[in-house]
Protein backbone atom coordinates (compact mmCIF):
# COMPACT_ATOMS: atom_id res chain seq x y z
CA UNK A 1 0.00 0.00 0.00
CA UNK A 2 0.98 3.36 -0.83
CA UNK A 3 1.84 5.58 2.30
CA UNK A 4 -0.59 8.52 2.12
CA UNK A 5 -0.14 11.91 1.33
CA UNK A 6 0.35 13.91 4.26
CA UNK A 7 1.01 11.45 6.69
CA UNK A 8 3.58 13.09 8.61
CA UNK A 9 1.24 15.88 9.10
CA UNK A 10 0.50 15.02 12.94
CA UNK A 11 4.27 14.93 13.39
CA UNK A 12 5.14 18.37 11.65
CA UNK A 13 2.50 20.43 13.83
CA UNK A 14 3.83 18.71 16.73
CA UNK A 15 7.43 19.83 15.77
CA UNK A 16 6.18 23.25 14.85
CA UNK A 17 4.35 23.34 18.21
CA UNK A 18 7.32 22.97 20.18
CA UNK A 19 9.47 24.88 18.06
CA UNK A 20 7.26 28.06 18.61
CA UNK A 21 6.96 27.66 21.73
CA UNK A 22 10.36 27.94 22.21
CA UNK A 23 11.26 30.75 20.49
CA UNK A 24 7.86 32.26 22.34
CA UNK A 25 9.97 31.49 25.41
CA UNK A 26 13.27 32.75 24.40
CA UNK A 27 11.64 36.12 23.27
CA UNK A 28 9.63 36.67 26.54
CA UNK A 29 12.73 35.80 28.62
CA UNK A 30 14.81 38.56 26.77
CA UNK A 31 18.32 38.48 27.45
CA UNK A 32 20.66 36.52 27.85
CA UNK A 33 18.70 33.30 26.88
CA UNK A 34 16.89 34.98 23.81
CA UNK A 35 20.99 35.96 22.33
CA UNK A 36 21.65 31.77 23.45
CA UNK A 37 18.38 30.66 21.49
CA UNK A 38 20.09 32.82 18.71
CA UNK A 39 23.21 31.45 18.60
CA UNK A 40 22.19 27.80 19.04
CA UNK A 41 19.99 28.08 15.82
CA UNK A 42 22.70 29.58 14.28
CA UNK A 43 25.62 27.27 15.11
CA UNK A 44 22.98 24.34 13.93
CA UNK A 45 22.21 26.05 10.56
CA UNK A 46 26.08 26.57 10.48
CA UNK A 47 27.37 23.02 11.10
CA UNK A 48 24.29 21.75 8.48
CA UNK A 49 25.66 24.35 5.73
CA UNK A 50 29.30 22.83 6.25
CA UNK A 51 28.07 19.21 6.35
CA UNK A 52 26.12 19.76 2.93
CA UNK A 53 28.87 21.52 1.74
CA UNK A 54 31.20 18.98 2.21
CA UNK A 55 29.01 16.92 0.17
CA UNK A 56 28.60 18.76 -2.43
CA UNK A 57 32.05 19.18 -3.42
CA UNK A 58 35.36 17.22 -3.32
CA UNK A 59 37.72 19.87 -4.16
CA UNK A 60 39.31 21.62 -0.91
CA UNK A 61 39.52 25.04 -2.47
CA UNK A 62 35.60 25.04 -3.63
CA UNK A 63 35.19 23.34 0.31
CA UNK A 64 37.08 26.62 1.94
CA UNK A 65 35.64 28.93 -0.25
CA UNK A 66 31.97 27.79 0.40
CA UNK A 67 32.73 27.38 4.41
CA UNK A 68 34.25 30.52 4.85
CA UNK A 69 31.34 32.35 2.64
CA UNK A 70 28.87 30.76 4.13
CA UNK A 71 30.19 31.32 7.63
CA UNK A 72 29.89 35.28 7.15
CA UNK A 73 26.62 34.81 6.07
CA UNK A 74 25.03 32.94 8.54
CA UNK A 75 27.27 34.36 11.36
CA UNK A 76 26.58 38.02 10.28
CA UNK A 77 22.20 37.06 9.99
CA UNK A 78 23.03 35.91 13.77
CA UNK A 79 24.34 39.01 15.05
CA UNK A 80 22.04 41.37 13.28
CA UNK A 81 19.24 39.58 14.96
CA UNK A 82 20.81 39.73 18.45
CA UNK A 83 21.20 43.42 18.40
CA UNK A 84 17.55 43.79 16.91
CA UNK A 85 14.97 44.67 19.90
CA UNK A 86 12.35 41.54 20.43
CA UNK A 87 9.44 43.55 18.48
CA UNK A 88 11.89 43.68 15.59
CA UNK A 89 12.61 40.08 15.53
CA UNK A 90 8.92 39.63 15.55
CA UNK A 91 8.48 41.73 13.09
CA UNK A 92 11.25 39.95 10.71
CA UNK A 93 10.33 36.24 11.86
CA UNK A 94 6.73 37.37 11.28
CA UNK A 95 7.48 38.82 7.50
CA UNK A 96 9.23 35.08 6.73
CA UNK A 97 6.63 32.79 8.08
CA UNK A 98 3.71 35.48 6.13
CA UNK A 99 6.09 34.42 2.75
CA UNK A 100 6.58 30.83 3.30
CA UNK A 101 2.72 30.22 4.53
CA UNK A 102 1.06 32.56 1.92
CA UNK A 103 3.38 31.34 -1.14
CA UNK A 104 2.24 27.60 0.03
CA UNK A 105 -1.52 28.35 -0.30
CA UNK A 106 -1.01 30.18 -3.87
CA UNK A 107 1.15 27.90 -5.22
CA UNK A 108 -1.27 24.66 -4.32
CA UNK A 109 -4.39 26.14 -4.75
CA UNK A 110 -3.47 28.37 -8.67
CA UNK A 111 -0.64 25.78 -9.53
CA UNK A 112 1.52 27.28 -12.95
CA UNK A 113 4.53 27.67 -13.97
CA UNK A 114 8.00 27.08 -11.99
CA UNK A 115 10.58 29.20 -11.51
CA UNK A 116 13.50 27.54 -11.47
CA UNK A 117 12.27 23.40 -11.88
CA UNK A 118 15.97 22.03 -12.17
CA UNK A 119 16.28 23.45 -8.87
CA UNK A 120 13.20 23.79 -6.57
CA UNK A 121 10.38 21.56 -8.06
CA UNK A 122 7.53 23.10 -6.27
CA UNK A 123 8.41 27.16 -6.75
CA UNK A 124 5.83 29.25 -8.66
CA UNK A 125 4.86 32.31 -9.77
CA UNK A 126 1.84 32.31 -8.12
CA UNK A 127 3.77 31.27 -4.84
CA UNK A 128 6.00 33.95 -5.00
CA UNK A 129 2.95 36.46 -5.60
CA UNK A 130 1.08 34.39 -2.33
CA UNK A 131 5.02 35.60 -0.65
CA UNK A 132 4.65 39.14 -1.96
CA UNK A 133 0.89 39.04 -0.47
CA UNK A 134 1.90 37.46 2.97
CA UNK A 135 4.98 39.87 3.23
CA UNK A 136 3.19 43.09 2.47
CA UNK A 137 0.20 42.15 4.57
CA UNK A 138 2.15 41.25 7.71
CA UNK A 139 3.84 44.27 7.29
CA UNK A 140 1.05 46.63 7.10
CA UNK A 141 -0.28 45.23 10.16
CA UNK A 142 3.19 45.25 11.94
CA UNK A 143 3.29 48.74 10.79
CA UNK A 144 -0.06 49.52 11.54
CA UNK A 145 0.02 48.38 15.55
CA UNK A 146 3.28 49.97 15.93
CA UNK A 147 2.50 53.19 15.04
CA UNK A 148 -0.61 52.66 17.03
CA UNK A 149 1.36 52.22 20.23
CA UNK A 150 3.66 55.10 19.85
CA UNK A 151 1.43 57.81 18.05
CA UNK A 152 -2.17 56.30 19.87
CA UNK A 153 -5.26 55.70 18.37
CA UNK A 154 -5.74 58.59 16.22
CA UNK A 155 -2.91 57.23 13.83
CA UNK A 156 -5.51 55.31 10.75
CA UNK A 157 -4.35 53.05 7.74
CA UNK A 158 -2.38 54.36 4.75
CA UNK A 159 -2.31 56.61 2.28
CA UNK A 160 -1.65 55.49 -1.57
CA UNK A 161 2.09 56.07 -1.30
CA UNK A 162 2.87 54.60 2.35
CA UNK A 163 0.86 51.19 0.65
CA UNK A 164 2.78 51.47 -2.91
CA UNK A 165 6.22 51.46 -0.22
CA UNK A 166 5.19 48.92 2.01
CA UNK A 167 3.94 46.71 -1.57
CA UNK A 168 7.88 47.62 -2.32
CA UNK A 169 9.61 46.36 0.63
CA UNK A 170 6.91 43.26 0.66
CA UNK A 171 8.30 42.72 -2.80
CA UNK A 172 11.79 42.58 -1.85
CA UNK A 173 11.58 40.45 1.05
CA UNK A 174 9.39 37.91 -0.49
CA UNK A 175 12.25 37.64 -3.28
CA UNK A 176 14.83 37.33 -1.03
CA UNK A 177 13.17 34.70 1.71
CA UNK A 178 12.18 32.58 -2.06
CA UNK A 179 16.33 32.90 -2.88
CA UNK A 180 16.94 31.97 0.35
CA UNK A 181 15.18 28.90 0.15
CA UNK A 182 16.50 28.26 -3.72
CA UNK A 183 20.10 28.68 -2.58
CA UNK A 184 19.83 26.05 -0.22
CA UNK A 185 17.60 23.87 -2.67
CA UNK A 186 20.59 24.11 -4.69
CA UNK A 187 23.22 23.14 -2.28
CA UNK A 188 20.96 20.27 -1.29
CA UNK A 189 20.37 18.68 -4.77
CA UNK A 190 24.51 18.97 -5.15
CA UNK A 191 24.99 17.30 -1.85
CA UNK A 192 22.73 14.88 -2.94
CA UNK A 193 20.20 14.75 0.41
CA UNK A 194 16.20 16.24 0.62
CA UNK A 195 16.62 17.93 4.02
CA UNK A 196 19.52 19.38 5.48
CA UNK A 197 19.57 17.18 8.56
CA UNK A 198 16.69 15.15 10.46
CA UNK A 199 17.21 16.97 13.53
CA UNK A 200 13.62 18.52 13.79
CA UNK A 201 10.69 15.63 13.17
CA UNK A 202 8.40 16.32 10.36
CA UNK A 203 10.76 19.65 9.11
CA UNK A 204 14.54 18.32 8.27
CA UNK A 205 16.95 20.73 10.01
CA UNK A 206 17.83 24.07 11.15
CA UNK A 207 18.88 25.05 7.79
CA UNK A 208 15.77 23.80 6.24
CA UNK A 209 13.45 26.50 8.47
CA UNK A 210 16.08 29.24 8.08
CA UNK A 211 17.36 29.16 4.91
CA UNK A 212 14.65 32.06 4.06
CA UNK A 213 14.88 33.82 7.08
CA UNK A 214 19.21 34.57 6.73
CA UNK A 215 18.82 37.18 3.50
CA UNK A 216 15.50 38.86 5.28
CA UNK A 217 17.25 39.20 8.50
CA UNK A 218 20.73 40.55 6.49
CA UNK A 219 18.41 43.56 4.71
CA UNK A 220 16.42 44.32 7.66
CA UNK A 221 20.72 44.85 9.32
CA UNK A 222 21.72 46.91 6.25
CA UNK A 223 17.95 48.67 6.47
CA UNK A 224 18.24 49.64 10.17
CA UNK A 225 21.76 50.27 9.80
CA UNK A 226 23.07 47.58 12.02
CA UNK A 227 26.39 46.37 11.85
CA UNK A 228 26.68 43.11 11.02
Amino acid sequence: MAPKKNADLPVRIASAAVMLAVAIGALVAGDPWLDWFIIAVVLATLVEFVLLVLKATGKAANRFVGIIAGTLYIAAAGIILTGLPAPMIVGVVGTVIAVDTCAYFFGRTLGGPKIAPAISPSKTWAGLLGGVVGASAWLAAFIYFTARQTSGPTTMGFDLRETGIIVLIGTVLAVAAQSGDFFESWLKRKAGVKDSSNLIPGHGGFFDRTDGMIPVVLIAGLFLGLPA
